[in-house]
This record gives structure tokens, C-alpha cells and sequence, in this order.
């Protein structure tokens, strides 16, 4: 049977000037005699424009990620585990694999403070007990001990040349947030390239750096500044890989760059897409075609500790971003991690969160979905380019390291966070379950008590010869936390 097919915008004129100029007279009218571009025209923490209205005349041609996704796994799901217990990590990890997640991102601390008491191979080994590294990935984030928790996860892989790791060791975001490192930060940098060297040549599959931005977004900069930041950091990387051996196009193939999002999730979309447009620029300055690979992470400077329920939609919102982003790898953090660490319910609430976009809401069927939108077409056009002039600015300054010691960039970030402080206290922008609408019967949300102390390991001292590199810390901050004491 053959349906008619009937033509909806027939009765509509082509968006021409003339219409578009007759549309803007009507809104304004209801504007109270501001002009349309004062009232409706937005300005994002990076000066960049956002418009009421796009049309054809505003598209953008951006680099596009049009690989085809695995329908019913397009992208991973990654866990983060944090338990000072390396046993209690172990069973959370497996009841993540288990249960929907893909890999696991395995945060390390001998002092268990801000990760898994890991002190050597065999701590790592208990830490992934029961997991088949050739066949679930593992990621790591252990900072200065990078290149030594290198090591140890290639001991627990016992030599599996296809085991899928992210070794991610990324001294620059240490040494962002720490402001100091023990011994130079360009020794570190080298040594973490060598020992990636190494490691390259047996495990093919394995990615060696990290290079992201959080230090920067998690201070409270901005898009722009976070991007230039991890920009930056992948030259950096890329070339201490060539000074190890490795070619341009080898060095490039196994970094991995890190993305932050947080609540907002259309600038959260333009930004993952910007990234790849970074990527796609500077690798071609390089003289390399290779595709991006790319980490996003919810960010930690949105939560919120009172009414932390309220955190389930901001970490929803950053993984849909993540997602139609067309990020190869998505990691939602507890909504309960401004408390303290996540229980059972709070770890499958992460789990879930995920499980939910992708089984159900499909948002990885499709290569590129925010492809063909003026609005997220120009947003990502504008983010990359001022990503990529905020990069130059650090390159003609002398790179990231030098960038980092003489506060061009930490000073840069603090600016944006003022302005953005500002926006929350004056309530221009506002802070769900805190600023408004907050409840008054509010009972904090249950987190798992620890000792870290308990279960403290003695780590490798990560001192390597020569004075210490210095810079101006870039210190996580919570845009809420100034609220929540009233």
C-alpha cells in the first residue's frame, strides 16, 4: 500500500534575509526594547558568541569523525577503581566488568589516599585479580609513578602482546596540579618516554601517554584553555616518544588525548568534536594522518555534596556529550564522589547511567549526529580555533613546560575561574539543589568509610637527579562548595 507523502514545509518561505529580518521584528517586540542580539546573545567563559538563531550563512566545516561505530558497543565503558583496599578494588572491578563495563581505569597511591595502595607488581597483581588484561583494557592514573606502574601492569600482562592497555602516564597534569615535581619535569617527561619505548615493543596495542587538560578544567578554566593545554601536552609527548626512538607516526599512534565534561552538554559535544579537530590539525603539521583517540571523563568541579542526587543529571548530561561527541572512551564518575568513595549502589548508578544511553537511548548509532548543525557545527569551529591560537601562544612561549613554570597558562585559568565564580554568586548562572531549588530535607547520600592509612603500601620514590621544577599549582576547585557552607 502506497502512502502520499505529505511535503510540511511547503507551506513555509525559504529562510531567506528578508524573513529572517521579519522573525527578528516580532521577537523583539517582546523584548521590552532590548535588541535581539543583547537579549538572547550568549557569551561562554571563553568570549566565545553563542547566537539565538543559525542559519545556513553560520555553518562551519569541521574535521568529522565518520568511522563506524560498533552498534552494540560504540564506545567504552570505563570504570574508575579507587579503593585504598587493592582486594576491595579487585571486587568492585569485577562486579563493573560483570555487570557492563568495558575496561577500568585503575587510579594509584601507595598511601591510599587518592587511589589503590600499590606500591609493586605484586600489589598490582592482587589490585586486578581475576582480570583478563588481553581482553578487558586497563587504564592507569598514577602520576609521578607513571612509568613505574608502567612497569607493573606489563608484569601482570606477563608479555600478552595484544593486551589493549592505556598506560597513560602524563607527568605535565602531575605537575599542573601539584605545582612541583621531584626532580625536573622534562626528566620525567623522558623517562616516561623511554620506558613507553620500551614497553611499545612488546605490547603493540598498549596507548603510553595521556595528554589532557583536567588541570586546567578542574581549576575552573575554560574550554578553550583546556584544549590549548592538552594540544600542548601531545606535542610534548609526541616529541619526547621521537627522542626515544620511536617515528613521528608511531609516537602520535600511541597517545591518547583527555577530554573533561561536565553538565553542559552542548558546549560538552562541540568540545569533544573540537578535540578530534585539534588532533586532525596538528598531526597533519606533523606530516602524520592519524585518527584521534579519545578519553572523556566527567569533570569533579560540578558536583555537589548537598542534595548529591542532583549530581545523576549533570553526570547524565556529560555522558550523553561524551557520547554524541563520538568519544572512543567514556568514564562517569560516582554521583557521590564530592563525598567520598562510591558504595555498591553508587558505582551501578555510574554503570547504569551508560548502559541506559547506550543500550537504550542509541546514541552510538549514528558516526556523527551533531554533524549538518549551524549552531554545533560553529561552536565546535569556534572552540577549535581559539583552542589553537591559545595553543600557538603556548608554543611561542617555549611549550607547555615553560608555559606551566612562568604561570601563562595557571594565570589565564584563574581569570576564568573569577568570571565564573562570579556568574554563581550573582546567579546569572545557577547550581541545581544548591543555589536553587534546594532541599531542605536533604540527607547526605551514603559513601564507604576508609582509612587509607590501613592499607598504605612504601612506594618507589619517584626523585629523579637534578633540582625540582616549580610552577603555580592549578588547584581543583567546586563551583558549589562556596555555596553549600550557607
Amino acid at each position: 500500500m502506497t502512502q502520499a507523502v505529505t511535503p510540511l514545509a511547503d507551506d513555509f518561505a525559504a529562510p531567506d534575509d528578508a524573513v529572517r529580518a521579519r522573525w527578528t521584528a516580532l521577537v523583539e517586540k517582546t523584548l521590552k526594547g532590548q535588541s535581539f542580539d543583547e537579549a538572547l546573545t550568549v557569551r561562554t567563559p571563553d568570549g566565545l558568541t553563542i547566537q539565538p538563531l543559525y542559519t545556513a550563512r553560520d555553518g562551519a566545516i569541521v574535521s568529522r569523525d565518520l568511522r563506524a561505530r560498533d552498534i552494540d558497543r560504540p564506545w567504552d565503558l570505563r570504570m574508575r577503581a579507587a579503593h585504598a583496599d587493592p582486594e576491595r578494588a579487585a571486587s568492585d572491578i569485577l562486579v563493573d566488568l560483570q555487570n557492563g563495563a568495558a575496561s577500568v581505569l585503575l587510579a594509584v597511591d601507595p598511601t591510599g589516599a587518592r587511589g589503590v595502595a600499590i606500591g609493586s607488581a605484586d600489589d598490582m597483581a592482587k589490585a586486578l585479580t581475576g582480570v583478563l588484561i588481553d581482553l578487558a583494557p586497563v587504564a592507569l592514573d598514577a602520576g609521578y609513578l607513571g612509568p613505574k606502574a608502567a612497569d607493573w601492569l606489563g608484569a601482570v600482562a606477563k608479555a600478552a602482546p595484544n593486551a589493549p592497555m592505556a598506560f597513560h602516564m602524563d607527568p605535565l597534569t602531575a605537575f599542573a596540579e601539584t605545582g612541583a615535581s621531584p626532580g625536573p619535569i622534562e626528566s620525567h617527561i623522558f623517562n616516561a618516554a623511554t620506558v613507553g619505548a620500551r614497553l611499545a615493543t612488546t605490547y603493540a596495542r598498549a596507548s603510553l601517554f595521556l595528554a589532557t587538560g583536567r588541570a586546567a578544567h578542574e581549576a575552573g578554566g575554560s574550554n578553550v584553555e583546556e584544549l590549548a593545554m592538552m594540544t600542548a601536552s601531545a606535542l610534548a609527548y609526541a616529541k619526547a616518544l621521537v627522542r626515544s626512538g620511536l617515528t613521528m607516526e608511531e609516537a602520535f599512534g600511541r597517545i591518547t588525548l583527555g577530554v573533561s565534561l561536565d553538565g553542559e552538554y552542548f558546549t560538552g559535544v562541540a568540545k569533544v568534536r573540537a578535540a578530534r579537530a585539534l588532533w586532525a590539525r596538528l598531526t597533519q603539521a606533523c606530516g602524520v594522518t592519524m585518527p584521534a583517540m579519545i578519553e572523556a571523563r566527567s569533570s569533579g568541579r560540578m558536583l555537589t555534596t548537598k542534595d548529591a542526587w542532583t549530581n545523576l543529571l549533570r553526570l547524565t548530561s556529560a555522558g550523553f556529550a561524551g557520547a554524541v561527541g563520538g568519544a572512543d572512551v567514556v568514564v562517569l564518575g560516582a554521583f557521590t564522589d564530592a563525598l567520598g568513595l562510591p558504595t555498591t549502589f553508587a558505582r551501578r548508578q555510574a554503570r547504569n547511567t551508560q548502559l541506559v544511553l547506550m543500550e537504550e537511548s542509541h546514541l552510538g548509532r549514528v558516526a556523527d549526529p551533531a554533524g549538518g548543525s549551524w549552531y554545533l557545527d560553529s561552536l565546535t569551529d569556534q572552540i577549535a580555533r581559539a583552542a589553537w591560537t591559545r595553543f600557538q601562544a603556548i608554543e611561542a612561549a617555549g611549550g607547555i613546560v615553560k608555559a606551566l613554570e612562568t604561570s601563562l597558562i595557571a594565570d589565564a585559568v584563574a581569570a576564568t575561574r573569577a568570571g565564573q565564580e562570579a556568574t554563581f554568586a550573582d546567579k546569572s548562572r545557577k547550581i541545581l539543589g544548591v543555589t536553587v531549588f534546594p532541599n531542605a530535607e536533604d540527607k547526605a547520600a551514603e559513601v564507604e568509610s576508609v582509612d587509607p592509612s590501613a592499607f598504605a603500601v612504601k612506594g618507589p620514590d619517584p626523585r629523579l637527579p637534578g633540582p625540582d621544577s616549580t610552577c603555580p599549582p592549578m588547584t581543583p576547585t567546586r563551583f558549589a562548595a562556596a555555596f553549600e557552607g550557607a
